[in-house]
């Protein structure tokens, strides 16, 4: 199995109702997109000066099956999307 860790560092100006979009964008992908096992999402509440923003936790049987994932039309469009709010982000893939 691979897990997929994302981080994101939301740009100051963002809104919540973008984030709000961004949970509900996410969170249809498990329904659409076959190869997800495990997904799961959420905004960070500590907000100590080392965390980031927002996180994402999935994962995938295999890397060919998260390669399938990550150029999926649906998760690409998201991807866009926080490419335009984040002003960073950041990703790990492991096996376990």
């Amino acid at each position: 199995m691979v897990r997929h860790v994302v981080l994101m560092k939301f740009k100051p100006d963002i809104k919540e109702d973008q984030i709000s979009k961004i949970k509900n964008d996410l969170g249809a992908l498990p329904g659409i997109i076959s190869e997800i096992r495990f997904y799961e999402f959420g905004k960070d509440e500590v907000r100590s000066d080392r965390s980031y923003d927002f996180c994402l936790v999935s994962a995938f049987e295999d890397f060919d099956s998260l390669k399938r994932y990550q150029v999926h039309p649906d998760h690409v469009k998201i991807v866009n999307i926080l490419k335009e709010i984040c002003e960073d982000i950041r990703a790990v893939d492991y096996t376990f």
